[in-house]
């Protein structure tokens, strides 16, 4: 029998490998798109993309509602409430199914007359919208109701390989068939192979290690009461990572839109590379809570808040000085959009530190499922995003923008250091205050010295190489900050890696 440690570090692993593969993937296709097809082309798919996503919504809370309800039966194997609460799951999944595929052909038909292309017919970008919508489509009919119980169940690592070999196949087919010069609506109709291969991957796995799972059994619809109280909450992710693409849709053009896109790649990256580190985490403390085992939890979390949030100083540290020379090499021979845009650079990588700094306590609004109990500070958040987004974006284009997505995050951070202390840990909040400051701190100390160094790179063999150096830099800042500030909780974290070595 796996410990939640062991669950969690082979969680971690297969997820550290699809990010991997999903970084590289991510890097790959829209280098191709921009080379072969153009900023135009590589804007408008971003841009129909995250409309689709916002569509995704007909299912918001649902997932983390699913995932909630079966901690405790899974934990209990408690075989007839799992297969309950998985068909009350089905039911839903298929009913909001049917309502993204009519919003997904009623953008197919509204969409291209809305958006000015000389590289594709209107009937070219209406296919488009229907392919791209394809894979949501399967995700409700097949993927979804798979994923829940496995992330329950703390299987992340079967989702992750299954994902792997998704992301893989579709990277090949991309590029092959863009350097053959296929038309991009077929290039993007052939893709979805992989996402249909995806999808029998788990069914298989589901089918032959949940064989007890019985989909026709009485649907335990109670069970998923969460979900309309989880529904703020995905509804407050969709428009934190979409809004700016739309916002820049509206009020920009499909090239300004792909400057983003480029850029964002990099947060994407950054992103990937620290959700590995969240794999797991939240079915873990899920099950603490579920559990009612406090002393654990409190332990358990202090040490996880502060290896995050070390992590994201030194990673966002490095980003904020590596960002503007990768983006340079990056888009080399790209000259019909302007790429040079260090303004874009800061306000992106300030936006992305703001976001991840509450990620350890978000983490545990969904362990906890205080979904309801979060509703007005989710709104809040996302209406301070959309309000100062439109006023900005309109008045200062993509920077007004980023600036409103970090006004959003910063306000959010601030709700949730304290609103977890008091509601879920029982931790003292100065803890996570003093935290914060120290991660603002490593962040300036790493960053500042490069403002007055002209780091200049001519290939990416140079770029690494200055990386690695920059990474060394910041290795010795976080070090003096643990001596110095976290001495007692880096003993604790010792004792904690030998007991798993004995393990």
């Amino acid at each position: 029998m796996l410990t939640r440690t062991e669950k969690f570090l082979r969680n971690s692993a297969s997820t550290a490998l699809l990010q991997v593969v999903t970084m590289v993937s991510g890097f790959i296709i829209p280098k191709v798109m921009l080379m072969v097809y153009g900023s135009e082309i590589n804007g408008l798919i971003s841009s129909i993309t995250q409309f689709i996503n916002y569509f995704m919504l007909v299912e918001a809370g649902l997932s983390a509602a699913v995932v909630y309800s079966l901690y405790k039966p899974l934990a209990e194997k408690d075989y007839f409430k799992i297969s309950s609460i998985v068909t009350a799951a089905k039911n839903f999944y298929n009913s909001s199914g049917y309502i993204f595929v009519i919003l997904t052909i009623g953008l197919s038909i509204i969409y291209p007359f809305f958006i000015k292309t000389t590289e594709l017919t209107i009937l070219e970008v209406g296919i488009l919208v229907l392919i791209l919508g394809v894979s949501g489509a399967l995700e409700f009919f097949t993927l979804a109701k798979y994923r829940a119980i496995l992330t329950a169940d703390q299987k992340v690592y079967v989702i992750s390989l299954a994902s792997i070999i998704a992301v893989i196949t579709n990277t090949i087919v991309i590029v092959i068939l863009s350097y053959l010069n296929i038309n991009i609506v077929l290039v993007r109709a052939v893709a979805l192979l992989s996402v249909f291969l995806r999808s029998y991957i788990l069914y298989f796995f589901v089918k032959k290690y949940y064989s007890y799972l019985n989909y026709n059994a009485v649907p335990d619809n109670n069970a998923l009461s969460k979900r309309w109280d989880a529904l703020y909450l995905q509804i407050l992710g969709a428009v934190q990572n979409g809004a700016p693409i739309i916002l820049a849709t509206l009020f920009t053009d499909l090239k300004i839109v792909s400057v983003y896109v480029v850029y964002n790649l990099v947060i994407s990256g950054v992103n990937a590379i620290l959700s590995v580190f969240m794999s797991g985490v939240s079915s873990t403390f899920g099950d603490l809570i579920a559990r009612k085992e406090l002393d654990r939890f409190q332990k358990a979390y202090n040490d996880f808040e502060l290896l995050y949030y070390l992590l994201i100083a030194g990673v966002y540290g490095v980003t904020f000085v590596m960002i503007m020379p990768f983006i340079l090499l990056y888009t080399q021979g790209v000259t019909d959009a302007n790429y040079n845009l260090p303004w874009i650079g800061f306000l992106m990588v300030l936006n992305g530190l703001m976001y991840n700094i509450k990620t350890p306590q978000g983490m545990l609004v969904i362990s906890a499922g205080l979904y309801k109990e979060t509703r007005w500070q989710t709104t809040t958040q996302a209406l301070i995003l959309v309000i100062f987004g439109i006023i900005l974006g309109k008045i200062y284009g993509l920077c007004g923008i980023l600036i409103a997505s970090v006004l959003s995050n910063l306000y959010r951070d601030i709700d949730l250091v304290y609103f977890i202390p008091k509601y879920v840990t029982k931790l003292p909040k100065k803890n996570t205050v003093y935290r914060v400051i120290g991660i603002c701190l490593i962040v300036a100390l790493i960053y500042i010295p490069s403002l007055y160094i002209n780091i200049n790179v001519s290939d990416f063999l140079i770029w690494i190489l200055v990386t690695l150096g920059v990474i060394l830099y910041t290795l010795i800042i976080i070090f003096i900050y643990v001596i110095i500030f976290e001495k007692k909780t880096l003993q604790g974290l010792k004792e904690r890696i030998k007991n798993l070595k004995k393990r």
